[in-house]
């Protein structure tokens, strides 16, 4: 398939912090509490082929009262293909992944996953094997599509691949959320290890501390 992608990145500035999905906890189910939101990293996120700058980021930052409403909307442009990047704060475990889109034949079809990559693009989403491919149905209800746990058990960023739709020549796409657990990256102990290394008398005890630190640190792609 050749693409004629407008390759369209931002850096998107949110200031919708007043209101959190997660306060909202009467409102349904035990899924709220397993709900990642404020571990997103919403000013990073990337979204290519989106018909309007920043829409990708801003129905990742709608938050869970704002599930089904049809503003913000992601809508692709030049055809009916979107990825998006989305970084996390830290560590996750991811459970699943939240969407909603409608019952027309805009609604996406094929998502393709990939984790803790930062340099994909359309035709290395194309060719390389995701590491999770799921199939989406033509609804507006909210999708709870889960993911192989094992597969993404430390996620640091993830990558969403809609490869095609039901027919139309653009994919709308209304809200998109994640469950997981997560865990905070803490490099405290790192930088306070260096700090005591440069004192003489503690420098052979912490260098060994510090050669064991460096041998678990786990290194970016």
């Amino acid at each position: 398939m050749s693409h004629h992608h407008d390759d369209h990145g931002h850096s998107h500035h949110g200031d919708n912090d007043d209101s959190h999905g997660h306060d909202h906890s009467d409102e349904v189910e035990p899924a709220l509490q397993t709900l990642l939101w404020k571990q997103i990293n919403f000013e990073s996120i990337r979204t290519l082929n989106e018909s309007e700058p920043d829409q990708g980021a801003k129905v990742v930052e709608k938050t869970w009262p704002m599930r089904l409403d049809p503003e913000p909307m992601l809508e692709s442009d030049a055809d009916e293909q979107l990825l998006m990047f989305v970084p996390f704060t830290g560590v996750v475990k991811l459970h699943a992944i939240l969407i909603r889109s409608s019952e027309d034949s805009s609604a996406p079809k094929t998502l393709k996953l990939f984790s803790n990559r930062d340099d994909l693009d359309f035709s290395t989403a194309s060719d390389l094997q995701p590491m999770q491919t799921l199939e989406l149905s033509q609804t507006s209800e909210i999708q709870d599509l889960p993911v192989k746990r094992t597969l993404f058990g430390n996620t640091y960023n993830l990558n969403l691949f809609v490869e095609d739709n039901y027919g139309d020549e653009m994919t709308r796409i209304f809200w998109i959320g994640f469950k997981g657990d997560y865990m905070n990256l803490n490099r405290e102990p790192v930088e306070v290890l260096y700090e005591k290394a440069a004192n003489p008398k503690d420098h052979t005890l912490v260098r060994g501390i510090g050669d064991m630190a460096s041998q678990g640190t786990r290194h970016g792609m």
